[in-house]
């Protein structure tokens, strides 16, 4: 049979083990919250570039929109300076005393015709370079739409492990205070058993 002694030193053995287990479990916790805060930073982050490429992706719609103006502006004037010239060569054909004011007037227009030619393709080339960044800026904002996803999970998770630290360490501080509760109760034997002898 055991004497007090040696039950409180099995008490107080028992007592050490709880408390190694309590640190470990306090290690774990304190990792556990720092990948929490980790993971809630990437998804920070990930939003925010979501949140910055959905702007940008207004703004260079905004863009392409002013570019199609331009371009139907540009294909007005274009319009507008073929007529010109079908009806300068029209009136030339009838009016040939007045070659040389007509020879310039159809100058002026060919400059107008290629001019309006030039602002077309540029409006043109310009079109087609908003569209292409649209469709670049698309491809980023749905890859960091997956990046934020991926970073929530995480941090779902990371919350599942935190959640069963934290309770496996109360259980932990629970044991340890009974084992504390027992040493003290066997303290208080051994010291009376001490002061009657």
């Amino acid at each position: 049979m055991q004497t007090a002694g040696e039950e409180l030193l099995g008490l107080q053995k028992k007592l050490k083990g709880v408390e190694d287990e309590l640190d470990k479990y306090s290690e774990s916790l304190k990792d556990a919250q720092e990948k929490l805060e980790q993971a809630e930073k990437k998804a920070t982050d990930a939003e925010a570039e979501v949140a910055s490429l959905n702007r940008r992706i207004q703004l260079v719609e905004e863009e392409l929109d002013r570019a199609q103006e331009r371009l139907a502006t540009a294909l007005q004037k274009l319009e507008e300076a073929e007529k010109a010239a079908d009806e300068s060569e029209r009136g030339m054909k009838v009016i040939e005393n007045r070659a040389s004011k007509d020879e310039e007037k159809m100058e002026i227009q060919e400059m107008q015709l290629k001019e309006a030619k030039h602002i077309a393709e540029e409006a043109d080339r310009k079109y087609e370079e908003v569209a292409r960044k649209l469709v670049i800026l698309e491809g980023d904002l749905e890859r960091s739409e997956e990046r934020a996803e991926v970073a929530e999970a995480k941090s779902g998770d990371l919350e599942e492990e935190l959640k069963n630290v934290t309770n496996n360490l109360k259980s932990l501080e629970a044991q340890a205070e009974k084992y504390t509760q027992k040493e003290d109760k066997y303290k208080k034997k051994k010291l009376k058993f001490l002061v009657t002898n």
